[in-house]
């Protein structure tokens, strides 16, 4: 593995001899306009594996994407090759149809520690809840980005992730099927503590989520991916494109329904994504990923 060939893959040209929050912030951001959060590999007939060199042969040199568990994975070798202090943890997603918090870990996430200050960094979560910068571990501080404002809440050592959004404009409000769209002001994210954690924990629950029926990434197909203003979305066959900050502090959301022989091209224009398999779109849940 090379750091040279992973920045060539994310298109980073800045320098990197400094582990301060500046160059990690700059890193982060191409990593997440350059990998798509993905799990395509679950409907095209291959596995998730969790072994390093594999995810970065499949990130790096095949230029493809993958979920929480690889690209943070990733992350975290590219972050201690550049001399940063990472730790690995571990989050249990809220389900906001359930209104509940997954009974098991089910995402990976890095603490980074610089200066005496902790950050969160997640390049693995995709769709709008996706950071674009590391974010200080305080509670109950208001931290805004582009996609909008996060902030963590601590309550007897277990840390909530929170996203306040927007309201939306979807110009095409017929074909949307989001959840609570213009009700919905403040949106749970995850929650987690600050336990070390080692990629080993995450081997049985990367196999379930790739496996179990009832599994979100089983139901749904789901290709994202950060833009420049905003993130692109394909779910099944819909191609949803999100705006941030458009006018008046609401969000552009455009969206299309493909027909079958889109798909390919699609995941090639939107995601730069091409796969060696062929791939069958699903979207069989009812959960909502907006």
């Amino acid at each position: 593995m090379d750091i040279k060939e992973y920045f060539t893959r994310i298109s980073y040209r800045g320098s990197y001899d400094k582990p301060d929050l500046a160059t990690l912030t700059d890193i982060f951001q191409h990593h997440v306009r350059a990998v798509p959060f993905e799990n395509l590999s679950i409907h095209c007939g291959e596995s998730i594996e969790l072994d390093l060199e594999v995810t970065y042969n499949k990130i790096v040199r095949k230029k493809r994407g993958g979920w929480c568990m690889e690209n943070n994975n990733l992350l975290s070798w590219v972050l201690k090759t550049l001399g940063y202090n990472v730790t690995l943890l571990g989050s249990k997603v809220y389900v906001p149809e359930y209104d509940a918090y997954a009974d098991e870990i089910d995402h990976l996430l890095l603490k980074v520690v610089l200066d005496d200050k902790s950050y969160i960094v997640d390049g693995g979560f995709g769709m709008a809840y996706q950071m674009w910068q590391p974010m200080e571990l305080i509670s109950g501080t208001d931290q805004p980005q582009t996609p909008g404002v996060f902030r963590f809440l601590e309550e007897s050592g277990v840390w909530y992730l929170e996203k306040v959004k927007r309201k939306q404009w979807v110009p095409n409000q017929s074909v949307s099927t989001c959840h609570n769209v213009e009700k919905e002001v403040c949106r749970r994210v995850y929650l987690f503590t600050l336990q070390p954690r080692d990629i080993e924990e995450f081997r049985s629950r990367n196999a379930h989520l790739q496996t179990a029926p009832d599994s979100l990434f089983v139901t749904k197909s789901i290709c994202s991916l950060q833009t420049a203003d905003g993130v692109r979305a394909l779910v099944g066959w819909k191609l949803t494109e999100i705006k941030y900050n458009y006018k008046d502090n609401m969000d552009l959301v455009e969206i299309r329904i493909l027909a079958d022989e889109e798909i390919e091209k699609t995941l090639k224009e939107k995601f730069n994504i091409t796969l060696d398999k062929k791939f069958v779109p699903i979207n069989i849940s009812r959960l909502s990923l907006f």
